[in-house]
Formats: C-alpha cells, structure tokens, sequence
C-alpha cells in the first residue's frame, strides 16, 4: 500500500513542474508575438499568453463564468483524487494509477492559476468582480503548424480565426493521461478472471 503513494507524488511532481515553467515564463517573458521564443525553426515557440477560460480558451459567458468554471476545477480535483485514491486500494494496474495521477496534477496545477494568479500576479481579467478565483492561466508552448480562418462549413467554428493551441505542461500532462485510457482502456479496465 505504502507503494501506491508514489503515484500521489507523480501528481505532486507535476505541480511543482508546471508551476515552475508558469512562473519563470510570468517573470522571464513578455507576452505576446514580441516576446516569443523559437525553440525549433519558427515551429515549436515559447510563446507566452494568458487563457481566462478553459481548454482552447472558451469561456462561460456570465460574469460569474470563470467564478463556477473555478468552483468545478476544485470539485473535479477532489474528485479525480479521490479516485487515485480508491484506485490504489485496489492495487489497479500501474499504467492506470500513472495516467490517472498526469491528469490529478494537471488539474491542480491549472487550479493554482485560477485560484491564486489574479492576486499573485494581478492577471485577473478587468472586468472581474475579485481577483481570487479568477486568475488566468499561464500557456506558453506553440507548435505553430497553421493559423487562418476556418473554413465556414465547419461547424461552430467556421468562418473564424484559428491557430494551433498554445498550452502549458499541465495541459499535457492532463493530455497524456486521458490519450494513455483512451488507448489501452480494454486493458486498464478488464475484469481479472
């Protein structure tokens, strides 16, 4: 059992990581186009920009959007911890517990910046009612392959400006964790005989 708490520290590890990367990106970047950074060619960019909403940058559209999108990240964390944690008690297979705990850490890590940022480091949209709960997230990696506007027949999004994702390191790890169970769920998730 001591074992399992391994997978707690993965999450734990994952924190210290992405929050790392934000903060130095906070203090050692300029934001935007002017203060981007060409790691490979003009294609893989540090680039640093703050996200007010969710995945992609959507957004509740109420004024208290970002208050309850904040209220369900810590309600989701809890969640997804308890689950860990009811996972490790059942000794699950490790590739679970490993996937299970990218997605925890991700998840705190961009709870953090929600929370805490629009006091810390005052980047809480103007129009907000209080900064704590309404802190932006900090995205800084480009893999900068497309921009253009979408084609009209595409729904939703059609007709609109799009550009490839810029995202932070708890975005992949929440990524990788949820693309792994995706992957191998008929293995994750068979019943032993």
């Amino acid at each position: 059992m001591k074992s399992n708490y391994r997978y707690f520290l993965l999450s734990l590890l994952i924190i210290f990581l992405d929050q790392l990367i934000k903060i130095s990106v906070h203090f050692f970047m300029e934001p935007g186009y002017f203060g981007q950074i060409e790691l490979i060619g003009p294609y893989v960019k540090l680039h640093y920009t703050l996200n007010p909403g969710m995945a992609f940058g959507m957004q509740l559209g109420s004024e208290y959007g970002k208050l309850i999108l904040t209220l369900f990240r810590i309600v989701a964390m809890f969640a997804i911890g308890y689950f860990l944690y009811q996972l490790t008690t059942k000794n699950n297979k490790p590739l679970l517990l490993t996937s299970v705990a990218l997605v925890l850490g991700g998840a705190v890590g961009n709870l953090i910046d929600s929370v805490f940022y629009g006091i810390w480091f005052d980047n809480a949209p103007v129009e907000s009612p209080i900064r704590l709960f309404h802190g932006q997230v900090i995205d800084m990696f480009f893999f900068d392959f497309w921009e253009g506007i979408l084609p009209t027949w595409i729904p939703v999004w059609g007709g609109s400006y799009y550009s490839t994702p810029i995202f932070n390191f708890a975005d992949a790890a929440i990524f990788c964790g949820v693309v792994i169970i995706l992957l191998f769920q008929n293995k994750l998730f068979q019943k032993e005989e």
